[in-house]
């Protein structure tokens, strides 16, 4: 597949990712995350590794559209919310005596 990041053309073929990525510890997530393999790995390290470009030249969602188009599932760590525990928009209702709903 053809793909374009950081305005370079790239020619990915999944297994060609999936060799690239061979060995390559992930690491630590904080935001969104490509599922190669039995692993996850952080969007910008994939970009990274793929393209041998500096994590700078790239966003997140040009990786994700490449990635997306050739069959790997895409995911955003967005941790959340514990049961209980109000939004600052649902605390600054409660604090205003506004009834929160659910």
């Amino acid at each position: 597949m053809r793909c374009v990041i950081a305005r370079f053309p790239f020619d990915l073929t999944k297994s060609g990712v999936l060799e690239s990525m061979k060995g390559v510890k992930p690491e630590p997530i904080t935001g969104e995350f490509v599922v190669i393999g039995r692993r996850q790995y952080p969007v910008k390290q994939v970009g990274a590794v793929i393209t041998r470009q500096d994590r700078r030249d790239f966003s997140a969602g040009e990786v994700v559209r490449a990635m997306t188009g050739l069959g790997f599932t895409c995911r955003s760590a967005v941790p959340a919310a514990p049961v209980g525990v109000l939004t600052p928009l649902q605390q600054a209702h409660a604090s205003l005596g506004s009834t929160v709903a659910g």
